[in-house]
């Protein structure tokens, strides 16, 4: 079992265990030693969000990288996918995100990418923190002076920049009117000027002021009502909202009605069939997105596989299966051969592609996607003990299992970045579908709740 690393990286408030100055700089050393083990001079990109406590980790981290032998380029303020593009494009060894993606501004992170661009598997994590145990005493013993490293992130942005628009050459908004939610993080750094550079453009950017402490504040991914409302104040075809990090996005139609995951998948899905590039006619999902997605794939005579909630896993079942598309409801999603992990910018472009080759509307492209009614409720909890061993949680779930039988599903997990368990039940009846999420949710509180 991993102690440090969730599913997408290691996350805590930020200033505490483990993103505390001594426990950082012990993650530093034990990254730059790993890589040492491959490479006799390793070098690392680093970039980070908008949060207040990216610098301070940042020259702490450095100051860790530094001391096991590597090398650091700061790209500063920059999104998680660009930091993914630029570390195997640019030849570094890794490279290092400081963001907590969705989470609150008091939280924060550490992902880590390997040379190739892909997040690292399990097995890689498991060993990192073995060896971040083993510095982490003289670390907190010792008295080490952060690094800060200048920025150069005018270049890294452009060169992603770039990057983004030939994969697109031909993209047009038709003049078309879009907003663009960019939910006071990364993609406020980025996606001023990558809209700013499409043909037949009439963007309205919102929430790109970031202060350090409003990132996805009432607004982003996170809030993705937001956008569909500003679609309609501003009478604009399509909206775009971004996570705190822009390695995902939702998006909203001209009705002013919110377009999750699921609907990108199918659509994407649908544009890869007919252009004959969807490898086995198969597509890569989670075990959250809603079986409506699954029947409409169906009825294009295109199979929907089930990863475990997390890009990274969805990438590993891709990869397995040699899917050229993947993806999670909540909005990150991997189109093989252009992405190495979801990539919010990279989406928004492709899906604005195929809104203009199409020459429909995204409420048309989307229109026969009828989904089950589907809830999610999240328990806070204090610790995370393996439900099915807690007999009334057990019992609440096996109940709600037996009478949804092949008319839902219930999914019941802990979040890998968050102290909270998830409740998702999805069924053809909504009294019975709210019934046994909250009686599951109310055996989670008594047993776990804080």
């Amino acid at each position: 079992m991993k102690k440090l690393f969730g599913t997408d990286g290691i996350r805590s408030v930020a200033g505490q265990y483990p993103l505390d100055p001594p426990t950082v700089h012990a993650i530093g050393l034990a990254l730059a030693h790993s890589l040492a083990a491959v490479s006799p001079s390793p070098s690392v990109i680093l970039g980070m969000d908008t949060r207040e406590s990216g610098p301070a980790i940042a020259a702490m981290l450095t100051a860790g990288l530094t001391a096991g032998g590597a090398t650091v380029e700061n790209a500063g303020i920059i999104t998680t996918p660009a930091i993914a593009h630029l570390t195997h494009t640019h030849g570094f060894s890794a490279g290092i995100v400081i963001s907590a993606s969705h989470n609150p501004w008091q939280d924060n992170g550490i992902k880590v990418f390997g040379h190739d661009g892909y997040k690292l598997p399990d097995s890689t994590e498991l060993a990192i923190e073995d060896e971040i145990f083993r510095h982490l005493d003289a670390a907190k013993a010792a008295s080490t002076t952060a690094i800060d490293v200048p920025s150069v992130d005018d270049a890294d942005r452009a060169d992603y920049i770039r990057f983004l628009l030939a994969a697109v050459p031909d993209l047009s908004l038709d003049n078309r009117r879009i907003v663009v939610d960019c939910a006071n993080g990364a993609a406020s750094a980025v996606a001023p000027e990558l809209f700013s550079q499409l043909r037949g453009h009439d963007v309205v950017i919102t929430h790109a002021s970031p202060d350090g402490r409003n990132i996805n504040e009432g607004c982003g991914a996170l809030h993705p009502e937001v956008v569909a409302a500003a679609v309609t104040q501003h009478h604009a075809q399509l909206g775009i909202t971004f996570d705190g990090d822009a390695d995902r996005a939702l998006f909203a139609d001209e009705q002013g009605r919110v377009v999750n995951g699921d609907a990108v998948l199918l659509l994407a899905a649908r544009d890869l069939q007919a252009r004959g590039l969807l490898v086995n006619d198969t597509i890569v999902a989670t075990t959250m997105s809603n079986m409506g997605l699954e029947a409409a794939l169906k009825r294009s005579g295109i199979r929907m596989l089930r990863a475990n909630v997390g890009d990274k896993y969805v990438l590993e079942q891709m990869l397995a299966t040699h899917a050229a598309l993947g993806g999670e409801q909540s909005g990150h999603i991997i189109f093989a051969g252009r992405s190495t992990t979801g990539d919010g910018l990279l989406t928004a472009l492709l899906l604005l592609d195929i809104v203009h080759r199409s020459g429909r509307s995204l409420s048309e492209l989307i229109s026969d996607l009828k989904v089950f009614p589907q809830v999610i409720v999240n328990v806070k909890v204090r610790e995370k003990k393996p439900l099915e061993a807690i007999e009334p949680i057990a019992a609440a779930i096996a109940a709600a299992e037996k009478e949804l039988a092949d008319s839902g599903r219930v999914v019941i997990r802990y979040s890998g970045t968050e102290a909270l368990a998830r409740v998702m039940i999805e069924a053809e009846s909504e009294s019975l579908m709210r019934h046994h999420a909250d009686t599951i949710a109310d055996a989670i509180r008594a047993e776990l709740g804080i």
